[in-house]
């Protein structure tokens, strides 16, 4: 892997994803996919289970390893056609993200520590997608 992302949607969501082998971010938009690359390893944060509910789930939810080939253009009925990436989901428990948050160098001593999920999509270390990775069961490689 070259680099390492999180995306942050609803777990619903998220598993349709897994589901079909695609990953969608920020409504649909195709700009920050085109950050991504073949290659990259990719981990969902859900803060919830559906969107708009408030149910504090609040746990990493697929984990994988981004295909080749670019972004593209998904039909979801009602003239909605969001951008997509192909994904090979790994085998994965969800797990949630409190027990991390002091070791993961984009949560560890914030007390802030959602803020900068809100943005939808950002880079993390190989430290941390690991741990999440051990902590989802999924035993995924990184660069290092």
């Amino acid at each position: 892997m070259s680099a390492c992302w999180i995306a942050v949607a609803s777990a619903e969501h998220v598993r349709r994803g897994r589901r079909d082998g695609f990953m969608q971010v920020n409504h649909g938009k195709a700009a920050p996919l085109r950050r991504i690359k073949p290659g990259d390893g990719i981990v969902y944060y859900s803060p919830t289970t559906i969107l708009g509910e408030k149910d504090g789930l609040q746990a990493f939810t697929a984990i994988g390893t981004v295909r080749e080939g670019e972004p593209y253009q998904g039909d979801m009925g009602g003239g909605f056609t969001p951008f997509r990436r192909d994904v090979d989901w790994a085998p994965a428990q969800e797990a949630p993200i409190k027990p991390l948050l002091e070791e993961l160098a984009f949560t560890a001593g914030k007390s802030n520590w959602g803020y900068q999920l809100r943005f939808g999509l950002f880079e993390i270390t190989d430290h941390d997608f690991r741990l999440i990775a051990d902590a989802m069961g999924a035993g995924m490689e990184t660069a290092s």
